[in-house]
């Protein structure tokens, strides 16, 4: 299924593919997201795991990012006819077949096999929206062309008339919703990189040499073949011009010289963009206000997976306030999920969908375009699963009063609930 809109192509249509032998044996040992870690980390050079792997400074938002999910416990109905249950959802003018997607994420096919296109088309082909990162090595040109669903997210340039280039280019290559990540203003501090060699431009060195001996499967079946297929990898689409190359030592991926940025260079996206205009990165509700009154069909809540500030709270967290003053624009959100459980729980407290980044990146590293198509085959068996146990047909009959907050619930419980087993209270 694809989003309403769109034209899908033969490109769009192919069958899905056939997993390598490696491919597969890989796979059969992958029951859940959380198994494509364990697995890329095996795969993937020590500094290319780490780049995706890692978050900033402590990691106390990544782990927020999880632990909040633990916080919430359901509440199903029993003894009601679920055998009609679908999972399809309206959102900024497409149909999608499931309420996730696949966040946007830089340089996918420097850990996977042109990365960015394997995801793009598993995510047209399961009719789920996926998103381009600005910072991808492949030209969005092509991922549209492939995928014609494919959302594009952008970092803004530094300069108004390069915002303004990129835009127009973003506009003629046929993509219909545009995301602008605005959490990246500055230079976060992600001591992993240092700590695990990784750095833009990669530096040929011996470390390197010898992380790429060690994994053969990588070294071989994404980087030599990259460059004997395509050549040097570019940062293709930061700016309306290509890039430089991945090892040049002009590359960069810096977000300084941005600090000056605001609002108003916001307000000349929209009056420049015709589609859908979705702005990421938010967590406070008063800039949730703001994007509502400068034009934002949509938001997406966002601590960037942990790898910007630092203690930045889970975007779950910021979602009840978000949707008190977010009116008709779709609230959406990422960072930290991992099971239908987690986007059932943030579709019952009123989120239209939710993004998933690092497990598809870890799935098309090791398993290909068949490997994203794996990652999204469970988590919409997962969803499905879950709505059956929680006694609903469509995700229009989630509401908040199916969640409890056990913290909350662990207060409230009156003592003498426990006085029978001489006990005095809660162990919370």
């Amino acid at each position: 299924m694809t989003a309403q809109g769109s034209s899908p192509t033969a490109s769009a249509q192919r069958p899905s593919p056939k997993a390598s032998w490696l491919e597969a044996r890989r796979l059969a040992r992958i029951f859940c997201l959380d198994d494509f870690e364990p697995a890329a980390r095996r795969h993937l050079p020590r500094p290319i795991f780490g780049y995706v792997a890692g978050a900033a400074e402590t990691n106390a938002s990544y782990r927020d990012n999880r632990a909040v999910f633990d916080e919430y416990g359901f509440r199903q109905r029993v003894l009601r006819d679920v055998s009609g249950r679908e999972s399809s959802l309206d959102l900024l003018g497409g149909r999608y077949s499931a309420p996730f997607g696949i966040a946007p994420m830089g340089i996918s096919s420097l850990t996977g096999y042109r990365g960015d296109l394997a995801q793009a088309r598993a995510a047209e082909r399961a009719g789920i929206p996926m998103i381009l990162s600005g910072s991808s090595l492949i030209r969005l040109e092509e991922v549209v062309e492939a995928a014609p669903s494919t959302w594009f997210q952008a970092y803004l340039p530094a300069d108004s008339s390069q915002i303004a280039a990129l835009v127009d280019r973003v506009a003629q290559a046929g993509v219909e919703t545009l995301v602008v990540t605005v959490d990246s203003a500055v230079v976060p501090n992600r001591e992993n990189n240092l700590r695990n060699g990784f750095r833009t431009p990669l530096r040929p060195d011996l470390r390197l040499l010898w992380d790429g001996v060690t994994h053969p499967a990588w070294s071989l079946g994404t980087f030599l073949r990259t460059m004997l297929h395509h050549g040097m990898p570019h940062f293709e689409n930061n700016t309306a011009e290509r890039g430089a190359a991945i090892l040049s030592r002009h590359a960069t991926r810096d977000f300084s010289g941005r600090e000056h940025l605001d609002w108003e260079e916001w307000r000349c996206i929209r009056r420049q963009w015709q589609g859908n205009l979705v702005i990421k990165g938010l967590l406070h509700p008063e800039d949730v206000a703001t994007a509502r009154q400068h034009g934002a069909d949509g938001v997406i809540l966002s601590n960037h997976g942990g790898r910007q500030l630092d203690g930045a709270v889970s975007p779950m967290r910021a979602l009840p306030e978000a949707l008190d003053v977010a009116g008709e624009m779709a609230v959406m959100i990422d960072s930290g999920f991992r099971r239908g459980t987690d986007v059932i729980k943030a579709l019952a407290l009123g989120a239209r969908c939710a993004f998933i980044g690092r497990p598809f990146n870890y799935a098309a590293a090791i398993g290909g375009e068949a490997g994203v198509d794996h990652a999204i085959e469970l988590l919409m068996s997962e969803i499905r699963a879950d709505m059956g146990m929680l006694g609903i047909n469509r995700l229009a009959e989630l509401d908040p009063a199916m969640l409890v907050d056990l913290a909350l619930s662990c207060r409230q419980v009156p003592k003498r609930a426990f006085a029978y087993h001489g006990k005095s209270g809660p162990r919370c």
